[in-house]
Parts: C-alpha cells; structure tokens; sequence
C-alpha cells in the first residue's frame, strides 16, 4: 500500500458534472502550462519505455553497462585544464552528488537532484498543475525536468570555468573554455539519460541511487586501502589506513606510538574513522526496520486484510542530501567571494577559509560557514564548545525541516496518502470510509515520521562527523 509520488486524481463514472467541468478545467490549465516545454522536447535524446516485462538477468546487464560507463566517466580527465591546485570548494558534497574532481564527471548527479526538486517544488506547490495518472502529462513533466537538468548542467559549467577552477579563463582563451563546457556538458547528458535508462525499468533502482552509492563504497574503500603515499610533515606515509596501520607497526619500533598513530592521526584516513564508518553503516540497517504497521481494510472486499506501514525514515536519506547541497552550495559561493573580496565585512560574516597544507582543500575558520560545519575532532569540540553546539541544533533543526518540506511536495503527504487509500477504497481498521478519518489517523504518524525520521537522519550524520 505505499503511496505513488504525484498519484493524481481521475474521474469516476459516479462523478458529477461540476466534478467533470472541474477536472476538465484542471486538466486544461495543466496543459496549458506544459505545452509551453513542447518545442524543447522535440531535439531532447530520450530512452524508449520497455515494451516488454525485462527480466532480470537483462536489468542486471544494463545495470552492470550503466556502472561501469559511469566509473570511466569519472576516471577520465578533463582536456584542456590549465590547474588544478587550487582548493576544492565542492570538497564538502563530492561523495554525496557522486562527482569527482577533474574528471569528467565533475558535475556528479546535482543537475539531475536540482532540477528534480524544482519540478518536485513547482509540481507541490500548485505552480504546475500535473496529473500523473496521464501518459501525456508524465511525458511533458519528466522532459521538463530533463530540460531543465540540461540547463543546470550549462549554468554550472559556466561557473566553473569562469569561477577559475580549471586555470584563468583569460590564459585558457575562448576556445579552450567553450571546450571545457563541451565536455561537462555531454558528460552531463550521459548521466542523466543513464539515470533515465535505468528509472524506465530496464535497470535495477534509479541512476541517482546507484551512482551515490558506488561513489560511497569507492571513496571508503580507497581510503581503506590506497597504495599511494603522501608527504604530511612526519615524513612519507600511506593514505590507506589499512595499510598505514601495517606500515606504521613494520616501521615504527614503538607499538604503542605505531598503534596511536593509525588509529588518531589527523593528516590522512585513520582506523577511527573506517570503525565509525562500520558502526553507522550497521546502526542504519538496524533502524531501517522500525515501523508502524497500521491495519487496513478493503472497502468492497470483506475479510481482506492488510497493513499500510509508516517507516521511521519516511523520507529515506532526502532530508541529509537537501540539507548537504544547501550547505555545499553555501560553502561555493562563500569561499568564490572570500578569494575575491576578504576585506568585505559581509563577505567575512559569511564564511572566512584557511587553504590546508595537503589534500586540495579549504576549510571554515569564522563566519557563519564555519558554525554550520562540523568540528574537527574532539579537541575542536572542547576548545569551542559553541561551534559545536551550533552545528548540532542546525542539522537537526534543518534535517527535520527538510523532510517536512519534501513530504509536501513529493506527494507523500497525509492529505495526499488518504486520497490514495480513498481512491482504492482502503481504510483503516475500526474507522468509517471517510476522507476525514483517513486524514486523522495519518496526521498521528506520517509528521512525526517525517520530521523525527529527519533529525535521527541528522542525529547519525552528527555522530559520524564526530568520529570523522
């Protein structure tokens, strides 16, 4: 019984002329709107619908093909870089937009979630009236949010070649620039119709899913066992803490210094951060089976039982990446002007950046960019205990808000849940077949799912950055 995002309304044989003049009101004001995306969708590239139920073995082939295209994607570099020393200002949001720097896969997923959420928000708000249970709307919507995940991919190119992340643009020349956009663009393209090859049925889950969690499992892996070395002012060590920790009690003659070494160093991945990363993965599984299983009944069909579940974490991860793409976003513009203007008192009020010695990043040192990341380590926890404080009640406060937000505009809402049942003719053990007691019953669960999900999301995400 779970709910379908958008499930739209349709009219019944039993329905009234006012209902059908109505709904034929709405549904012109819906194609009046998104008529106005036709002629764009003409030159879009686009994946034909399955014909046929695909089994499973070819989902588990076109899964596999989507992959590994992704994975070269984000191993080939881009042609015509000038530098890439400078630092990183998307460091914070790599693992989770799954994008990788200086490939061409630099731009990751974050056309396809932005544009996602807009058409989301646009669609929940009632700016674009869209009824989901039409072929001809679900066409004219999903190519709107094609188009306007192309669009993003542009304006982000754009920013940064300007923004000079891949050298001056006045020492690259025009030529090389438009080059440079080329290749993140067709980069770009190739994501989102991967994505789209896969939301279609031919593969196993959704692109944006897939593509986050390979990234995650890469990152962890390679910073479990990398064989690359670096310089960290100690002398030369491995970057892998696996392998550093082997390394360290091999070379160091002092077991218990070898030991501290792999387990707290603060210049590379330590055994500390691998065994959080653990913890939370299994903390998470654990959680994911709480639920509240509500009893439901057929309307029509008497002795059929079921069970409509409310999950803790209704919204899944949703709330932690709007909330990591708001912060990463803030983090972008607030270091672009900080290197431009660090004079400015407003500029400073934003976020104020220090360049580390090693690893290509910056990190907040002051301004509001700084209170809003997490501490260090523990040291940073003592030393500034408000800095702490301060990030621990905006990621909750912003995590559950998030969720609240996304329930709303997805179309995972109580009032949305109740038509849904109201439509199929479910409803609840011991109450009558009304609109009104679909809503009271759900309104005791899916809020408090929604926002206390969000901020255990938020609790989890705290304690991993404590642990590092």
């Amino acid at each position: 019984f779970w709910p379908k995002r958008g499930f739209g309304t349709h009219v019944t044989g039993g329905s009234t002329p006012v209902a059908l003049r109505q709904s034929a009101m709405s549904e012109s004001n819906s194609f009046r709107l998104l008529n106005l995306i036709k002629p764009g969708l003409r030159i879009l590239p686009e994946v034909v619908t399955p014909e046929y139920r695909v089994p499973f073995k070819e989902k588990i082939c076109w899964t596999a093909i989507s992959l590994f295209i992704f994975l070269v994607c984000c191993q080939i570099p881009v042609y015509g870089v000038v530098t890439s020393k400078s630092a990183d200002p998307f460091y914070w949001m790599r693992v989770m937009l799954a994008s990788n720097r200086g490939t061409l896969m630099e731009l990751g997923i974050s056309p396809i979630i932005t544009s996602g959420w807009v058409m989301q928000l646009l669609a929940g708000s009632r700016v674009i009236d869209v009824d989901h249970s039409l072929k001809e709307d679900q066409r004219l919507f999903y190519g709107a949010q094609k188009l306007l995940g192309l669009l993003i991919t542009v304006g982000e190119a754009f920013a940064y070649v300007m923004s000079g992340m891949y050298g001056d643009p006045r020492a690259l020349g025009l030529g090389m620039c438009l080059l440079i956009m080329a290749q993140l663009f067709f980069a770009g393209l190739i994501a989102i119709l991967l994505d789209e090859l896969l939301q279609k049925g031919y593969g196993l889950g959704s692109g944006i899913s897939l593509f986050i969690a390979t990234n995650i499992c890469e990152t962890i892996v390679w910073k479990a066992l990398s064989p690359t070395t670096i310089n960290t002012g100690k002398g030369t060590e491995f970057e892998g803490a696996i392998v550093s920790f082997f390394h360290l009690l091999i070379s160091k003659p002092d077991t218990t210094s070898a030991l501290r070494e792999a387990f707290y160093r603060q210049t590379a991945p330590n055994l500390t951060n691998l065994l959080a990363t653990l913890f939370v993965f299994f903390i998470v599984i654990y959680f994911q089976g709480f639920q509240v299983n509500l009893p439901c009944k057929f309307h029509k069909i008497r002795g059929h039982r079921g069970i409509y579940p409310v999950r803790l974490f209704y919204t899944s991860n949703i709330s932690i990446i709007m909330q990591t793409a708001l912060v990463s976003n803030l983090y972008f513009f607030s270091q672009l002007l900080y290197q431009r203007f660090k004079s400015n008192m407003l500029v400073n009020l934003l976020g104020q950046w220090r360049e580390l010695d090693y690893g290509g990043e910056s990190i907040p040192v002051g301004g509001l960019a700084y209170y809003i990341s997490p501490p260090s380590d523990l040291a940073n926890i003592i030393h500034d205990p408000f800095h702490a404080f301060c990030y621990i009640l905006f990621v909750l406060f912003s995590c559950a808000q998030c969720s609240k937000m996304w329930v709303e505009i997805s179309g995972s809402s109580s009032r949305d849940v109740a038509k849904m049942l109201r439509d199929r003719q479910i409803m609840f053990k011991g109450q009558r077949h009304r609109d009104s007691s679909l809503l009271i019953v759900l309104n005791l669960y899916i809020p408090i799912a929604a926002a206390f999900g969000g901020m255990c999301i938020g609790v989890l995400t705290i304690v991993a950055d404590f642990l590092g």
